[in-house]
């Protein structure tokens, strides 16, 4: 199954310039949701993982598969003051914008060897930052799957180092 004909792409959205990757008809497609799973998972079938840590939003919908099929937990990272307990913060740059990013002090302990999780690395900001606040928390980034990756962007320059791996490449 190919993968990228269930992705569909919005232009300026969500501002003038940006070509927006829409992934709800992959998602509503079971066989296809099943098909991007997969491929984001067997990179890392045979890994050291300890748990999968998924960034808001849409990364949480692959995360919390990969996690179940590599039989570990999920770890969420969130917008801001989303999360309840102690949070460690970090603030990041994104192709048309800057925000930040959170996640408990107590998600991860020391050690852990975490694969991050999201649907698509565009500048490579927001993966930058997850992966820095994993490692302020003692982390061991095992890796980064992502769905789709914008190449173009060159958001993969960031994340030099760990081992990232795309579903899909544009």
């Amino acid at each position: 199954m190919n993968i990228k004909n269930l992705i569909r792409e919005i232009p300026n959205f969500p501002q003038d310039g940006i070509y927006f990757k829409d992934i709800t008809p992959l998602l509503k497609d079971p066989v296809g949701l099943s098909a991007a799973v997969q491929a984001m998972i067997e990179p890392f079938v045979d890994a050291e993982v300890d748990i999968v840590a998924g960034i808001e939003a849409r990364g949480f919908v692959f995360a919390v598969p990969i996690a179940l099929e590599l039989g570990c937990g999920f770890v969420p990272v969130r917008k801001p003051g989303k999360l309840p307990a102690a949070t460690l913060s970090r603030d990041y740059a994104l192709e048309y914008g800057e925000t930040s990013l959170e996640i408990h002090t107590d998600a991860i302990t020391p050690g852990q060897k975490v694969l991050v999780v999201d649907d698509v690395l565009a500048t490579g900001g927001t993966l930058a930052a997850t992966c820095q606040v994993l490692k302020e928390l003692g982390a061991v980034v095992a890796g980064i799957s992502v769905l789709a990756e914008l190449s173009f962007l060159s958001g993969r320059d960031l994340l030099a180092g760990y081992k990232l791996k795309s579903a899909i490449v544009y």
